[in-house]
């Protein structure tokens, strides 16, 4: 499926160097370059600079509060937006003129093996995060409703991260493969404006998989609350009620 990729070079006979990786390091420098700026001089009047990278951080956390709450947001926001800005940034670096030409310039959500690195890292992060939760509520949800459904349940746990591997993989490579069968047939026009289409193209994957990831989260921390006894305790209270009022009418005979 797909190209295979060129390895370039190979640390110690096991790591190997592909242009993906070249492109995934220089991508993961950049953020953090740009976060050591940001964080180093922040300004209670922010600049541009900070408003927009503020802007950015406030959206997210946002966009996340609409599928987990506000408190679970909050607490997994440096989780979810790195996947978030990741996916985004090795999108749109497919984009740049340079990447793809060469094999030592490649997108890496365009490799199958980046999607599949990211579904497995997505997968461990939703058990840790359930176990946290919960350990109970973390085994229960695979017997619930009815405990024949355990095989099932625990099969879909490994398909999650499976569809989120290939779901990405698919429609990147996809939309690079289109775009590159058009510039053979129709050189000038159809390729930019399947170029400005990507821009969109690109979001929209960066989107869809922190989204599933946000609702495959709030299930595997979802706690069961347990239900309060209203009927019991109205009783009671009817009854300390009915013993009060019989001691003050008692006082007021005595």
């Amino acid at each position: 499926m797909g190209e295979k990729s060129e390895v370039l070079l190979r640390i110690f006979g096991v790591f190997d160097i592909t242009g993906e990786v070249i492109v995934m390091f220089a991508l993961i420098a950049a953020v953090a370059v740009i976060s050591l700026i940001v964080t180093h001089n922040l300004k209670e009047k922010p600049g541009k600079f900070q408003n927009v990278i503020e802007f950015a951080v406030e959206y997210l956390d946002n966009f996340f509060a609409e599928v987990l709450g506000r408190e679970k947001s909050r607490k997994y926001l440096k989780y979810l937006s790195t996947f978030f800005v990741f996916i985004i940034l090795s999108n749109y670096s497919g984009l740049l003129p340079v990447v793809g030409i060469t094999p030592y310039l490649k997108a890496p959500t365009a490799s199958l093996s980046v999607g599949i690195a990211l579904g497995a890292i997505a997968f461990v992060f939703l058990q840790v995060a359930g176990l946290r939760a919960g350990v109970k509520n973390y085994f229960k949800r695979f017997v619930s409703p009815v405990f024949f459904m355990l095989p099932l349940l625990i099969l879909d746990e490994f398909i999650k991260p499976a569809s989120l591997a290939l779901r990405l993989f698919g429609n990147i490579f996809g939309e690079e493969t289109v775009t590159s069968e058009l510039y053979n047939i129709l050189p000038i026009g159809a390729p930019v404006i399947m170029m400005g289409l990507s821009l969109l193209f690109c979001a929209i994957q960066a989107v869809v998989f922190t989204m599933l990831v946000s609702i495959y989260l709030d299930e595997a921390t979802e706690i069961e609350e347990i239900p309060v006894k209203t009927k019991k305790v109205k009783s009671k209270k009817i009854k300390n009620q009915k013993t009060h009022g019989q001691t003050q009418a008692q006082n007021q005979l005595s």
